[in-house]
């Protein structure tokens, strides 16, 4: 029977949802770093934050190391986003992600009961002694749970701690959006258009100027090599594009550059 410590009814926390627009993406693992498998939880994860309105802000790979996902997990807790972090929250030696975020959040390891009981329903006697580890969690997680095997991951300081194996941390990702971010965000919008003939270097001066004068929209060019060169132009955000992208058009037709409108 499923333990009713596994997270939280999110009808029963008013005020449950956390205004935000942006989430980070941590994947740990050596395996990762050294190209011996590749990683699913950019791909993963980030397609379910997009298809709820959210964007991803930064993705990044940490090594098996202590150290440095401690110190790595100070500096995310003290960012004002939320973050999901796949990988290292087994029982074997090189799982180091349970005691490096009790370090960095400043808080002590427990047994975890809903952990234990979720672990002790799912394998029983064979739990002990080795898989009743996966109990062990920094004091004042939630859980979330694993539809997979039970054994749960945790949330704390707006950190989703998932297994690394993409198909259970991917629907334990998607179960923490819609408990604790149900309501969406409010996803950056696109506007572009593809120009040819020229250089970046001929339209510099074009971007600068628009950078300065729509500060709130975020300019980007993505020149493409080949027999005739193209670049893409646009601007990203979630406020006003249509000022910027006009200004944009503007300053191309008076110096006679031609281009093509692409779709949003």
């Amino acid at each position: 029977m499923s333990s009713p410590c596994i997270g939280r009814d999110p009808a029963a926390r008013p005020g449950l949802t956390a205004m935000t627009d942006t989430f980070g993406i941590v994947v740990i693992g050596d395996e990762i770093l050294s190209g011996r498998r590749r990683d699913r939880h950019f791909e993963g994860i980030g397609g379910l934050l997009r298809e709820r309105g959210f964007d991803v802000a930064w993705l990044r790979i940490l090594p098996d190391d202590p150290g440095y996902l401690t110190e790595e997990f100070r500096r995310t807790m003290a960012e004002n986003i939320p973050v999901f972090c796949c990988g290292g929250i087994g029982a074997t030696p090189d799982d180091h992600t349970r005691a490096c975020a009790a370090q960095a959040a400043g808080v002590p390891l427990h047994m975890h009961p809903g952990a234990v009981a979720e672990i002790e329903a799912r394998f029983g006697a064979e739990a002990y002694p080795q898989r009743i580890k996966m109990a062990e969690l920094p004091r004042g997680s939630e859980l979330i749970p694993n539809p997979v095997n039970r054994v749960p991951g945790f949330s704390l300081a707006r950190h989703y701690f998932l297994p690394g194996f993409p198909d259970m941390a991917h629907p334990m990702a998607a179960w923490a959006l819609d408990a604790h971010y149900r309501e969406g965000g409010v996803a950056e919008r696109q506007r572009s258009l593809r120009v040819r003939g020229v250089t970046e270097s001929s339209l510099l001066d074009l971007m600068e100027a628009l950078v300065e004068q729509y500060p709130d929209a975020k300019l980007f060019s993505l020149p493409r090599l080949g027999a005739e060169s193209q670049i893409e132009i646009g601007f990203r955000g979630r406020g006003d594009l249509d000022g910027p992208f006009s200004a944009l058009r503007a300053g191309l037709d008076d110096r006679g550059v031609s281009y093509e409108p692409l779709g949003d």
